[in-house]
Parts: structure tokens; sequence; C-alpha cells
């Protein structure tokens, strides 16, 4: 079981993807009950998992692939922290994409890569090393290409270029850095303290590297400048951008730059080398221009892109500062801000799916006519502010004092600057909502709900752990509680 649990949570979503692809388009059904099943397994393992991490217990597989190379799968606190999120919400997000896609062709094409995209964040949440990891990551990049521009449309097909343009160009820089760490190395294994205290003298090296392996991460963290991708692929339909934005690409780049800096370099390395005010600086600059774009947007779901260009680098900034409190702040927010931030795709898509919704401008009395979207969208729009008691205040609240506790006042203020921007883009929108005159065109559902159910319950469901992940922080097991337990045993500095 310790052996091949790891394997058995990344074959969960890879052996049902491939079976899918051989599906025919009426093999509705058999789809359906497939992905579903698929994704109950995966909550199962990820729990077993779970427990037994919790609980002291080790879990690897470790596969031969190069001379002095294995692949390796390890199953470690912080990586649990990231399986569990992207089980969850694969969970939530098939649910609403068999709803969401209902009727449209291609539906097995879609599922099948969209199965793949999870097993490549499983794979990336799992490796045990630098190798395992690289591949992985490049396997999501081909595998969320096809669902980016699934519809076939020009504008899909351009944003796909795109795409491929700023990943591959980012996975050319992280190959460099990998390479360049082997042939110091010979073999680079995630450890708690680092990997690279034999070579330390050569610093030279080691900047070098470092400066690759994050320029290659920051693409798909959407590090400015490096973003460009991410508000054009908003053209994909919403449980992508959903995928894209809360569960898999942007979390994958956070994730990765997690890693580089406690368990490949060691954050003590790291800091002796003088590049975490650097990257530091690269983050609040993100946060910050992150939230003036968003500001400028008239289209809701480029809003929304521009989000998280600022909210993901939040992550980059509290694993950039030297402090436990601030790691903690950017751990957490890695699950707070993929809760929140689905909550947000899934409402929008709701909106264009039953009104044809697609603009800011647009959505004036909304909530009279779709109320539970439109109450699950302000729960999230404001835990993206900082609103207590909702997830997105306790992220906030411990990126603040840990800013403070490392000596970075000036980070607060970026903190606080970006918390008005983000007032400024989603309040006006909750206003309207709810308070101005709805168009005289929407007619009452006739369904005896405003959207059907398989649209409606993921959204409320991922609106409601946006809460709760505020209102229990104090628990063991909260996102909270366990980010407390990442630092306690592998990332205090």
């Amino acid at each position: 079981m310790n052996t091949w649990l790891p394997l058995s949570v990344l074959l969960s979503s890879l052996l049902p993807g491939l079976i899918i692809f051989l599906l025919a388009e009426e093999q509705r059904r058999t789809r359906t009950v497939l992905n579903l099943l698929a994704a109950v397994t995966k909550l199962l393992l990820t729990a077993v998992m779970a427990w037994g991490v919790f609980q002291g217990r080790q879990y690897e597989t470790r596969l031969p692939f190069f001379p002095k190379a294995d692949l390796v799968l390890r199953a470690d606190s912080f990586s649990l922290l990231f399986i569990t999120l992207s089980a969850v919400l694969w969970f939530v997000t098939t649910i609403y994409a068999v709803g969401y896609l209902e009727g449209t062709d291609h539906r097995s094409r879609f599922f099948g890569f969209f199965s793949l995209c999870v097993a490549s964040t499983m794979g990336i949440a799992l490796a045990g090393n630098l190798l395992t990891f690289f591949l992985f990551y490049e396997m999501l990049t081909l595998s969320t290409y096809p669902l980016v521009i699934h519809r076939g449309t020009p504008e899909a097909l351009r944003a796909g270029n795109v795409y491929l343009r700023y990943t591959l160009s980012g996975a050319t820089l992280l190959l460099a850095g990998v390479v360049l760490l082997y042939s110091l190395t010979g073999s680079v294994e995630f450890t708690e303290r680092g990997a690279l205290g034999a070579v330390a003298s050569h610093r030279t090296e080691l900047v070098v590297a470092f400066v690759l392996l994050i320029a290659g991460l920051g693409v798909k963290t959407a590090l400015v400048p490096l973003h460009g991708w991410l508000p054009v692929a908003m053209v994909a339909p919403a449980p992508v951008s959903a995928l894209l934005h809360a569960v898999a690409v942007v979390k994958a780049g956070a994730f990765g730059i997690t890693r580089i800096i406690y368990d490949v370099y060691g954050v003590y390395l790291v800091h002796d080398l003088g590049v975490m005010q650097p990257l530091a600086i690269v983050a609040a600059i993100t946060i910050l221009y992150g939230s003036v774009r968003a500001l400028q947007q008239g289209d809701l779901k480029k809003r929304l892109a521009y989000s998280t260009v600022s909210q993901v680098a939040y992550i980059v900034l509290g694993v950039s500062l030297f402090g436990t409190v601030s790691t903690i702040g950017g751990l957490v927010h890695l699950v707070h801000q993929g809760v929140m931030k689905i909550t947000l795709f899934f409402c929008a898509g709701n909106f264009a799916e039953e009104l044809h919704v697609h603009r800011v401008s647009e959505l004036r009395g909304v909530g009279r006519r779709m109320p539970l979207t439109t109450g699950a969208f302000t729960i999230a729009a404001l835990g993206m502010i900082g609103i207590p008691p909702i997830a997105g205040f306790i992220s906030k609240w411990y990126l603040g004092i840990g800013a403070l506790e490392a000596h970075q006042p000036w980070m607060v203020v970026v903190l606080l600057t970006s918390s008005l921007l983000n007032a400024g883009y989603f309040l006006p929108i909750v206003y309207s909502a709810w308070f101005q005159a709805p168009r005289e065109e929407w007619k009452p559902s006739t369904r005896g709900w405003e959207i059907g159910l398989l649209l409606l319950l993921p959204t409320v469901a991922t609106a409601v752990l946006s809460l709760a992940a505020g209102l229990f922080a104090g628990a063991e097991l909260s996102p909270l509680g366990w980010t407390r337990l990442i630092t306690e045993r592998e990332f205090r500095p």
C-alpha cells in the first residue's frame, strides 16, 4: 500500500482518460459514470493517503527511468495540500463540465484531455525529484492545449498558439535550469532542507540555474512579464478556465516555485544567494499590475483572468519572504484562491450559459434573476478582496503579519493597495447585480431552478467551501491547519 498508493492516485485519472478517448459521442451515460467514478476514486485514495501522512506514514513509488535518475512519486504534507485541492476541485468541475457541455460536440475528446490534465497535475504534486517534476510539468502543457482550443474557432486557435509559444518557451528555460543543476549534482531529489548543500560553493551556477527555473515556472504562474497567455486563453469553455486558474496550470507553476525554494535549494541557501528579495519584488509588481489591469477589463472572464495574475502572485510573495508566517500565508492562499476563483468562473459560466451575459456592464440586476449564482459570486468576490470571515481574509492576514515579521513593511502597503484595487473591480459588479433593475428581456426560468442543477450545485458548493475555510480556519485539518503542519514538518526556516 505504501509503495503503490501514489501511483494509484495518478492512475485514477490517467486510465479513465485513456478509456474515455475511445468512447463514441453518443455514449453519454458511460462517459459520465466513468468520469464521476474516477473523480470519487481519486477523492477516496487521496483521503487515505492524507490521513496516513497526517499520522506520519511514508508513501513512495520509485520506477527506473534513466541510470541514476528514477521516476519518483512521493507523498508528503506539501504534496497532499495540492493533491487534495486538485481532487476536490476536479470532482466539482467534472459535475459542472458534464452539465455545461451537454449537447455539444467532441465531449469524449474534451473529457479525455480533461482527465490527462488532472493526471499531469497529480504527477507534478507527487514528484519526488526534479526530473519527474519536469516530465509531468510538460505533460500538463500538452494536455491543456487541446482544452484551450476545444471550440475550434479562429479565436480559440490563436489563443492556443499564444499559449504554446509561452509555455514551450518556459519549458526551454526550465529544462536549461534542470540540466544545469543535474550537471552540478548528478541527481536532484526533493528533500526537506534542500538538495544542493554539497555544491553551495558554485554560487554563480546556482544563481543562473535559479533564474532559469523561476523564469520557466513563472510562465505558468503568470508572473509579469510572462503572463500574456492567461487572459488570451479565456476563449476556452468555462470549465477549462476554471481548471486553468484554480486547479492545474497556474497552481502548478506556484507549486513548482515553492518546491524549488524549499526542497531543491533550501530556504537558507536561496536567502544566502540573494535571490529571494528580487523574486518578492517581481511578485509585488505582478500583484499590483494584475489588479490594475483587472480594473480596466469590461469582459467578465478577462477581468477574472487578470485577477488571477494578481492573486497567484500572493503565493509567490509569501514563499519568497524569509519567514514562517508569510510561508503559511502563501501556501494557504494556494488553496483559498483556488476555491474562490473556481467559484467565480463557475458563476461567469452560469451567467453566459443562462443569460448570454459576458460583459460586466450586462450584469445589472442579475441577482434578482439568478440569486444563488450571484450569491456565490458575491461570497467569492468578497473573499478575494479580503473581507472576513471568508477564506481570502485568512491568507491576506498571514501574508501581512509575515511581511512585518520579515521586516518588509512595504509589502503590507502592496497588499493593502491590491485589496483596494480588488474592491474597485469586484464591488461595482456586486452592487450592480443586487441593487440595479434587471434587464427587461430576462424571463424567469421555467425549470424550477435559475439554471440546471449540474451547473448550480458545484457553484454553490465551492462558495460554501470558501466561507467554511475562513469560518473554520482554526480546525486542525482545515487548509490553514494543514499548512501549519507543512511548515512544522518541512518548511520551517
